[in-house]
């Protein structure tokens, strides 16, 4: 009985240790829910936390929005899914079920707006084939935007509909009440939705202007945005951030928003702005911290490999000819407009004016503004290409689109409306097929090879601390680690990897300064400040060799510490330390005195905290 549990451990341990970085965060207080006596009392020590930082209470709910854990959590335990199926399946099937939505609403858009479900179709397989760049589903699931991106894939799906011409009352206010839910749900589970939301609102705002959509429907999606807001800023426990957000001072006004700006003070923009000054080179800075999150991946410009995939399954050609024809449609009715030509009230087919609907205008510019991000910073494709693949999916099918096209050619020789019907048609069904064909085997291959994640280290060190640490000791590390800690052990930690607060990026920093040349004294003075008892060293980071020039840890904290002087082409400058990360593993006098060796393997080397020193010659 024994070595049975002791193997269902070790097999729950194995599975947490897929859960990286703020990922295990995530889960950890799923966890914690579901080991609460109630709700009530869950909640309350998830908004009372003191238990993860040291020397630090936080309100874990609003700080992480832990909306989706909290949900979760109610109904694993509410539809008896605890005696059916263990808790990481049941939260794993509930986020691939989101997927499954989020798929299902692109499907929906995508009909919406050609009127044949071929497009819709085609928008899913684009998606699957590039799911690489769709979604980040594979690699994180606990990712609040693997929670939020299908609920806004629903309100995009609500306001296509709602802003079609020709759309009944009944459907109307289907289209509103969905809208309404959908963008109260987007905001409660993202952080940042409202950015997305503002880049939403310059779309409507843009559309509004030019006169090409009655007025009162964009006030009405703007209606629903103020709601939204200040009904999450009540149940955000009064999140600042939603008052002072640019969605909020596009539509209520400016001279509001500058009010409550003076009066509200939040720092999420300030940080914001300075990385954007760095990272276009307005200005440079020294600072570990910003230099380290712009050499992350995803906050580098999109790779060459990224537009090879998008042109090797077809859809970024495609999307170029649809965005083209329907951005230059869209001018045409513009200028009209100011020339002081009216608007046609019915657009037939044979019009050929696809770019006076106002759907599809306000997705034209909504994907030009997502896409233009996407360039800079590749993290926010997964924004952007979804709706690639639909846009492209919803053109290729489109009479109307291939009809405009044809009206600009003069064609003459074969009717241009039955040529546009036959090509609505033959067209998606031929890229369905060679899709079918180059990619469906791959597919099904890359499902038939499943692969298992095993870090034995990581697992051997999990298992060391459960057993050896006290209870009640302090882990120090690289905040990725310390979520890895936090989720399989419980232990409390120094860090997290977390970058929406002030504090705890300084203590990133200042943590992270176990693999810089200081001095033993220095780092124990700084793990002592957070009563640390055990130092975890990582031998990935210490001899990290990286890829990009100057973006490894200890390259970064050399550049903010003085010891390298960027401006000078990094010449090194003089240090009487070596890097501590280094020193500490030799074991010799001043580290000795601080440090004490109590458990190694391959990657790991952890160190306790001595309080008593004693120094030795």
């Amino acid at each position: 009985m024994t070595l049975q549990f002791l193997k269902e451990l070790q097999n729950e341990l194995e599975r947490e240790i897929t859960f990286q970085g703020d990922s295990a965060i995530y889960y950890s207080y799923y966890k914690d829910m579901l080991k609460a006596p109630s709700f009530e009392r869950g909640v309350y020590e998830l908004t009372h936390n003191n238990k993860t930082v040291s020397l630090k209470t936080i309100n874990a709910v609003q700080q992480m929005s832990l909306y989706p854990e909290l949900i979760a959590s109610v109904l694993y335990q509410a539809t008896g899914s605890n005696e059916i199926i263990e808790p990481v399946y049941f939260y794993i099937g509930i986020v691939f079920g989101l997927q499954g939505i989020y798929v299902t609403a692109l499907f929906v858009t995508s009909w919406l707006m050609s009127g044949t479900w071929l497009a819709g179709m085609l928008t899913v397989a684009w998606f699957i084939i590039n799911r690489v760049d769709t979604t980040r589903i594979e690699y994180s699931i606990p990712l609040r935007e693997n929670w939020a991106l299908p609920y806004f894939a629903c309100q995009v799906a609500a306001l296509t509909g709602y802003l079609k011409s020709n759309l009944n009352t009944y459907g109307e206010r289907f289209c509103y009440l969905l809208m309404s839910a959908s963008t109260y749900t987007f905001m409660m589970m993202w952080e940042y939705s409202h950015y997305l939301l503002f880049l939403q609102a310059i779309s409507l705002f843009l559309l509004d202007s030019f006169s090409l959509e009655q007025s009162d429907k964009v006030h009405e999606v703007y209606k629903i945005y103020i709601f939204s807001l200040f009904l999450g800023y009540l149940l955000q426990f009064e999140n600042s951030a939603l008052l002072v957000s640019p969605l909020l001072s596009l539509v209520v006004a400016l001279m509001l928003a500058k009010c409550l700006q003076m009066f509200v003070p939040h720092k999420e923009h300030g940080h914001m702005l300075k990385f954007l000054e760095v990272k276009f080179g307005l200005n440079m800075t020294k600072n570990f911290t910003m230099n380290w999150l712009l050499c992350q991946e995803s906050l580098q410009a999109p790779s060459r490999a990224f537009f090879l995939r998008l042109t090797q399954s077809s859809v970024l050609p495609f999307y170029t000819l649809v965005l083209i024809i329907c951005f230059f449609s869209m001018l045409q009715v513009i200028f009209r407009r100011i020339n002081g030509k009216s608007l046609k009230e019915t657009v037939t087919l044979e019009d050929g004016r696809i770019g006076e609907r106002p759907e599809i205008i306000y997705h034209v510019i909504h994907t030009i503004l997502l896409g233009s991000l996407a360039m800079v910073i590749e993290g926010l494709k997964y924004l952007w290409t979804p709706y690639v693949c639909m846009l492209a999916a919803f053109g290729v099918c489109s009479p109307e689109l291939w009809m405009t096209l044809f009206k600009w050619l003069r064609l003459r020789t074969v009717h241009p409306v039955l040529l546009a019907l036959i090509l609505s048609m033959a067209v998606p069904t031929i890229i369905g097929l060679s899709l079918w064909k180059e990619f469906f085997p791959r597919l099904m291959t890359e499902l038939t090879e499943l692969q298992e994640f095993y870090d034995p280290d990581t697992v051997e060190l999990m298992t060391w601390i459960k057993r050896q640490a006290p209870v009640a000791a302090v882990f120090a590390g690289s905040p990725q680690l310390m979520g890895a800690i936090k989720l399989c052990t419980g232990w409390m930690v120094t860090s997290l990897p977390l970058y929406n607060d002030d504090d705890l990026l300084k203590r990133n920093e200042n943590i992270y300064q176990i693999y810089s040349k200081r001095s033993a004294e220095d780092i124990y003075k700084i793990l002592t400040s957070y009563k640390t008892n055990y130092l975890i060293v990582e031998d990935a980071i210490c001899n990290e060799v990286g890829t990009t020039r100057g973006c490894r840890v200890k390259d970064l904290l050399d550049i903010a510490n003085g010891h390298v002087v960027c401006e000078e082409g990094d010449k090194l400058t003089y240090s009487k330390y070596g890097r501590f990360c280094h020193e500490v593993k030799i074991n010799y006098s001043p580290y000795v005195n601080y440090f004490t060796r109590v458990y190694w393997n391959r990657s790991y080397f952890v160190y306790k905290i001595n309080t008593v020193i004693s120094f030795q010659s």
